[in-house]
């Protein structure tokens, strides 16, 4: 995979995040197993307080309206990559298609195994969120989250879930599994919103 970067050192210093540091590789970092993909029972489920609860086969999904997000992406952990170029589908497209209701406020990530993440529906309606199935003009490797991966550019990674099988509309706050064991629930990296003591009021109802 051919890495790109900035030419210019300001520009760097301009796109990294405080207590964040560059890496050159794409580092690999998930709990549990990489989950297998069969492509005859996969499917991606979009439901909960919405008008029309779907589902879509991978044929389905990749045949949607394709769209391309240049973006950095920050780890929790520490270290930024520069200049992704991820290929998938928005996830505007699939709320629209969905119709959320008036009460949805939060959006619950559902993977393989069990694991979960939760971004506020005001975060993830962002012009570059999206379910991505490439990167850089490659297909996704498995430790990276092939067939489908969240994508939440604006947010520490751990947000952009890997092995992504729903997305669930609530009307309130349902920690994911990090999240429930410390880490902050919006997870913005400038002002570094790392673990929830550093949450303010309004973290489990109001996004």
């Amino acid at each position: 995979m051919k890495l790109f970067g900035p030419r210019h050192p300001e520009e760097v210093a301009h796109r990294v995040p405080p207590g964040q540091r560059l890496v050159k590789g794409w580092p690999v970092l998930h709990y549990g197993p990489i989950p297998p993909f069969r492509p005859d029972s996969w499917d991606l489920r979009v439901y909960g307080l919405v008008e029309n609860d779907y589902r879509l086969i991978y044929e389905e999904l990749k045949a949607l309206p394709n769209a391309t997000v240049d973006a950095d992406m920050h780890c929790v952990t520490g270290w930024t990559t520069l200049d992704n170029a991820w290929t998938g589908v928005s996830f505007r497209t699939l709320a629209e298609r969905a119709g959320p209701r008036p009460e949805a406020m939060w959006v619950i990530a559902h993977c393989d195994h069990g694991y979960t993440s939760n971004l506020s529906l005001q975060a993830m309606l962002d012009d570059d969120v999206l379910v991505a199935w490439a990167n850089r003009g490659e297909e996704l490797t498995p430790e990276h989250g092939y067939p489908l991966r969240l994508v939440v550019p604006k947010r520490y990674a751990w947000k952009s879930a890997k092995w992504l099988r729903g997305l669930e509309f609530s009307d309130r706050n349902k920690r994911g599994f990090w999240e429930v064991r410390g880490y902050h629930v919006h997870a913005d990296p400038w002002p570094e919103e790392r673990y929830s003591y550093q949450e303010g009021p309004g973290a489990e109802g109001e996004p």
